[in-house]
C-alpha cells in the first residue's frame, strides 16, 4: 500500500503515466466502494462508518505526507483543506453511505453518476459565470429523464423495495462534492497528501459530531461486527480510501474537469454489476435502460462543456 502512494506521488513518474493511474483507480476502485459501503453499513450506522473509516485512512496518510513531503501547512492552506474535507467526506461522502444503507448500491451509484449536473450549475452560478451549451442541457433533461424513469415517484410504493427519501440525500451530498471538487483550485491548499489526509481527518471529525448527534447507541454495533463487515471496513479503508480518494484529490488538481468527470460514466456500471453478482442486488431491464439513459446523458453534458 505503502509503495502504491509512493508510486502516485512520485515526481519521477510522468503526469501522463499518473493521470491514467489515476483515472483507473477512481474508474474501477470507487465504483465498487458503494457494494463496500452497503456491506460495512449492514453492522456500523452510516455516520459512524465514514468516521472510523477515514480517521484511520487519514491518519496513515498524514504521517505518508510528513515523510515525504516534511513541511507543515500554514493557517490559511489548513482551514482551506478542513473546508474542502468537510465538503467532500463530512457531506458528500458520508450522505453515499446513508443512502446505501437503504437503497440498492448500483442504483445509488446511477444518481451519483448525474453529479456533472451539480458541477455545470454551481460553475455556473460562482466560479467560471460560462452559460451551459445547448448540449449540456441536452444532457441534463437526458439525464434526469433516466433517473425519473428508474425512480418514478408517481409509481405505487409497494413496487419498490426501498424509500425514495435518500435520493434527497445524495443531491445534497452531491450538492456539497461538487462544490467542494471546485473550490480546491481557488483555494490556498497544503501540499498534495497533506491536503488530502487533512481532508479525511475534517471529514472524519464532522462526522463523528453527526453521529453522536443522530446515532444513538452506534459504538454498541462495534460489537457485533462480523468477518463480512470487517472485510468491507478494511477495503474501504485501504483500496476506497488511500487509494481512491487520493486519486481524485490529485485528478482535483491536475486534470481538465471533462477528463476527470468521465468517472461518472463507469462508477454505475461498476456498481451494478458487483451489487448483481457479489450483493444479490436485483438488476431489471428498466435498471438497465435507465443506466444507458442516465450514462448517455452524463457523456452529453461532459462533451458539451466549455474548455
Amino acid at each position: 500500500m505503502y509503495r502504491t502512494i509512493e508510486f502516485y506521488f512520485n515526481p519521477v513518474a510522468t503526469n501522463k503515466t499518473k493521470l491514467w493511474a489515476y483515472l483507473f483507480a477512481v474508474y474501477i476502485i470507487w465504483g465498487s466502494t458503494y457494494l463496500g459501503m452497503k456491506i460495512a453499513t449492514e453492522v456500523i450506522p452510516p455516520f459512524l462508518l465514514s468516521a472510523l473509516r477515514f480517521l484511520v485512512a487519514g491518519t496513515l496518510l498524514f504521517s505518508i505526507g510528513q515523510k515525504r513531503e516534511k513541511q507543515l501547512p500554514g493557517k490559511k492552506q489548513l482551514w482551506s483543506a478542513v473546508l474542502v474535507g468537510i465538503l467532500l467526506i463530512g457531506i458528500g461522502g458520508s450522505s453515499t453511505a446513508v443512502a446505501v444503507h437503504y437503497m440498492p448500491s448500483g442504483l445509488v451509484a446511477l444518481i451519483v453518476a448525474a453529479i456533472p449536473v451539480w458541477f455545470v450549475g454551481l460553475d455556473w452560478a460562482f466560479f467560471s459565470r460560462q452559460k451551459p451549451t445547448w448540449m449540456t442541457v441536452a444532457g441534463i433533461l437526458i439525464g434526469l429523464g433516466g433517473l425519473f424513469l428508474l425512480f418514478n415517484p408517481f409509481e405505487a410504493a409497494q413496487s419498490r423495495s426501498f424509500p425514495l427519501w435518500p435520493i434527497a440525500v445524495v443531491a445534497v451530498g452531491c450538492t456539497s462534492w461538487a462544490l467542494g471538487s471546485l473550490s480546491v483550485s481557488k483555494l490556498p491548499m497544503p501540499a498534495q497528501i497533506t491536503s488530502t489526509a487533512i481532508q479525511m481527518l475534517a471529514g472524519s471529525v464532522f462526522c463523528f459530531i453527526i453521529s453522536a448527534a443522530i446515532e444513538p447507541g452506534a459504538w454498541s454495533t462495534l460489537g457485533h461486527l462480523t468477518l463480512r463487515s470487517v472485510s468491507a471496513y478494511v477495503y474501504l479503508v485501504l483500496i476506497g480510501s488511500l487509494v481512491g480518494f487520493t486519486s481524485y484529490s490529485w485528478l482535483t488538481r491536475n486534470a481538465p474537469p471533462r477528463l476527470m468527470s468521465t468517472y461518472a460514466y463507469v462508477n454505475p456500471v461498476v456498481a451494478l454489476f458487483l451489487g448483481w453478482l457479489i450483493g444479490n442486488e436485483n438488476l431489471s431491464s428498466r435498471a438497465l435502460i435507465a443506466c444507458t439513459i442516465v450514462i448517455g446523458g452524463v457523456v452529453l453534458m461532459t462533451l458539451g462543456k466549455r474548455k
